[in-house]
């Protein structure tokens, strides 16, 4: 009995010491002296020799003076490394395509000869077309009315968004009488389920009745020392050229415009894709350039040398340059890119 006992327990000791210390302790091993960037997240250090996030993850900038990755479709945030996936919107899905035509309106250009990312944005004639329009056809309700699709979606895009929608049915009952009308049954109003009234111009006190020729736009405020984002009814800035060019582009077929770099537009099928494309980072360099001229005070001629330079140095493709296009790691070009304009001639 002992016997068996003894050889139980140096069995099931053994075991324990080889799979949960030996086997964990030479694969940390290995790991800290062969591959220790990978092993420790591929992190990049700032400049107060801080971590500021990993090569493998993208991460959004905020300024015009830096390069911006590909959208990403994490939730309930973008690029959220703890909920990695695509949008899984088919190539048909008309959710897709206003997804698109909303991230084109703000960054798409008119052709220009001097190549890409040069020409004149086309949002400021986005926002005079919606200004006339919206008077004379009510486009606030017809783009409701021809995108059922997609008000579930911007009503719940933000929590301001949805907060207002639902404030909005609480303080105007003609919209809350026809959801319940059409509801009777459910007692939960939830902002995905009122915007279509919301928007509906058959009821008397609709957004689209009450502010005639006005959008719900996202306004940033300052409250109590932080910047909050509100809506208020306006006509015009990006949720104007965001939501009203795909409208303003079938209005106006004949207008060159400049094409846009694939992944400046689409998300990755994880959402935390770190690379672009050379091409996109180039349709990015001339509004980088500008902001970073301004930002520093030196000829934007020269800075735009600079940072074209630096791509160019950064870039990196498959197999050593074998197989697929060149790429750059945003993150990378961006931390790279602060520490040259700091160090860049006045």
């Amino acid at each position: 009995m002992m016997q068996h006992l003894r050889a139980v327990l140096l069995l099931l000791f053994g075991t324990l010491f080889l799979c949960c210390v030996l086997y964990p302790l030479t694969l940390w091993a290995l790991g800290q002296t062969v591959f220790r960037s990978e092993a420790d997240g591929s992190l990049l250090i700032g400049a107060d020799e801080k971590p500021v996030g990993s090569r493998l993850i993208a991460q959004g900038f905020s300024g015009d003076e830096y390069f911006q990755p590909r959208p990403s479709a994490t939730s309930p945030s973008a690029y959220n490394a703890m909920a990695s996936g695509g949008s899984n919107l088919a190539a048909n899905n008309p959710k897709l395509r206003g997804r698109v035509a909303q991230q084109l309106g703000t960054i798409v250009r008119y052709a220009s000869p001097e190549g890409p990312g040069r020409g004149v944005l086309v949002g400021e004639d986005i926002e005079k077309w919606f200004q006339k329009e919206n008077k004379r056809r009510g486009l606030t309700a017809e783009w409701a009315s021809s995108n059922p699709s997609l008000i579930a979606g911007w009503a719940t895009s933000s929590d301001p968004i949805g907060d207002y929608v639902k404030e909005w049915a609480q303080e105007h009952p003609d919209v809350l009488k026809a959801w319940k009308a059409k509801n009777p049954d459910s007692s939960d109003s939830k902002p995905e389920d009122l915007a279509p009234f919301f928007f509906d111009p058959s009821i008397a006190d609709s957004f689209v009745n009450v502010h005639r020729g006005m959008w719900p736009c996202s306004i940033e405020v300052e409250k109590d020392g932080k910047k909050v984002k509100v809506i208020k009814p306006d006509n015009k800035g990006d949720d104007i050229r965001s939501i009203f060019f795909d409208m303003w582009l079938q209005d106006h077929p004949d207008a060159k415009l400049q094409s846009v770099p694939a992944d400046l537009v689409m998300a990755s099928g994880s959402g935390l894709d770190p690379h672009i494309t050379l091409k996109n980072a180039h349709y990015q360099l001339h509004r980088v350039a500008r902001a970073w001229s301004e930002k520093i005070g030196a000829k934007e001629s020269l800075v735009r040398k600079e940072i074209s330079d630096l791509l160019n140095q950064k870039q990196e493709a498959a197999f050593g340059g074998l197989t697929g296009v060149p790429l750059v790691n945003v993150l990378e070009v961006n931390l790279a890119l602060s520490e040259r304009m700091k160090r860049f001639p006045r």
